[in-house]
This record gives structure tokens, C-alpha cells and sequence, in this order.
């Protein structure tokens, strides 16, 4: 098949349009082609231009014939270098168009399940459910408030007259200790003895017994 069969196709005007990945793939394959026929070209050029430099200076003719071949295989590979780019840059447009296809798809993908899930769903039903669920989230907390109250079994006491009893007693307290210390500055003092200290006590006989001893060293030393 021709380079141009491979890139349209054979097929006429009512034919299938090919799908990008087909698309992509012959553009690279394309491109495989026409970089071979690059290598080619420059191999030849290189060649070419040996045979010219071998003889520049023996044949004139072989010379001038191989740089003109040397020009027609630069040409061909300038040529060919402007093709590559528009192909790459085909190829790449289609690749980024293949890929917001499936990105599209896959979104449309996720909206249709998003839809399904919600098929079923009233959004008065769910107003009424989250309703009902926020009132008996309140009743609940009522009852938990009601069961931690503190009950007094009927006896109910208003708290100020309490506080103001409670005034009282501190207040009869206070003026009660402060009589007791009024009262104390008429209390007699105890008067002061008469009657002289005791005299300081006599030795006792253990020590009568050492000065004795003693005593009775120092003279039995002097009579010596």
C-alpha cells in the first residue's frame, strides 16, 4: 500500500471515519519511515561529500557530480525534516483530542452513575427526613436535660432567703465572739505571791560523798 493509502486510507467518501488511536498509530508509523529515510540521506551525503573531497583534486567532473548529488540528498532531508514536524504536531493534536474524549467520557460516565444514585431520591422526602431527624435530636437533649436536673421530691426553696438566713447566723456568730473578747478586759489577774522563792536545794549525798573522798586525799597527801 502507497504512503498515501496508509495516511486516507482506501476506502471513499462514505467510509468510516478511522478513530484516533488508528489515526495515531499510522502517523507514527509514518514517522518511523521517513526517520529511516533521514538516516539514509545522511549516510549518503556523508558519502557524497567523501567523494567529492577524494577527488577535488584528480577528477574535476566525479567531483562537481558528487556535490551536486550531495545537494539533492539535503534538500530531499530538509524536506523530509519539514514533514516530520507537521506530523508530530498532527500526531500530538490527536493524541490531546484522544485524551479529552476520554476524560469526557469518563466524566459523562461519572454523571450517569451521579444520576442513577439520585434517581431515587426526593429532595422533599430528605427535607422531611432531615426534619425529623434535627427534632428528635432536640427531644432527646430535653429529656437528657430533664433526667440531669436535680429533683427536690416537691421541695422547692427560694434560694435569697436562704443566702439572707445564711447572713444572719454569720453575723450572730461574729457579734458572739466579739462579746467574749470585750468581756475578758474585767477579768481579775491572779495576784502576785507573797510567800519568798524556795532556797536553792541542798547537795545531794552522792556529791556529800566526792568532796568527803576528796577531802580525805588531800590530807592523807599532806601527812606524808
Amino acid at each position: 500500500m502507497s504512503l498515501f493509502g496508509k495516511l486516507f486510507g482506501s476506502g471513499g467518501k462514505g467510509g468510516k471515519a478511522p478513530s484516533p488511536q488508528e489515526a495515531i498509530q499510522r502517523l507514527r508509523e509514518t514517522e518511523e519511515m521517513l526517520t529511516k529515510k533521514q538516516e539514509y540521506l545522511e549516510k549518503k551525503i556523508e558519502e557524497e561529500l567523501l567523494t567529492a573531497k577524494r577527488n577535488g583534486t584528480k577528477n574535476k567532473r566525479a567531483a562537481l557530480q558528487a556535490l551536486k548529488r550531495k545537494k539533492r540528498f539535503e534538500k530531499q532531508l530538509a524536506q523530509i525534516d519539514g514533514t516530520l514536524s507537521t506530523i508530530e504536531f498532527q500526531r500530538e493534536a490527536l493524541e490531546n483530542a484522544n485524551t479529552n474524549t476520554e476524560v469526557l467520557k469518563n466524566m459523562g460516565f461519572a454523571a450517569k452513575a451521579m444520576k442513577g444514585a439520585h434517581e431515587n431520591m426526593d429532595i422533599d422526602k430528605v427535607d422531611e427526613l432531615m426534619q425529623d431527624i434535627t427534632e428528635q435530636q432536640e427531644l432527646a437533649q430535653e429529656i437528657s436535660d430533664a433526667i440531669s436536673k436535680p429533683v427536690g421530691f416537691g421541695e422547692e426553696f427560694d434560694e435569697d432567703e436562704l443566702m439572707a438566713e445564711l447572713e444572719e447566723l454569720e453575723q450572730e456568730e461574729l457579734d458572739k465572739n466579739l462579746l467574749e473578747i470585750g468581756g475578758t478586759e474585767n477579768v481579775p489577774l491572779p495576784s502576785v505571791p507573797s510567800t519568798s522563792l524556795p532556797a536553792r536545794p541542798a547537795k545531794k549525798k552522792e556529791e556529800e560523798d566526792e568532796d568527803d573522798m576528796k577531802d580525805l586525799e588531800r590530807w592523807a597527801m599532806e601527812a606524808m
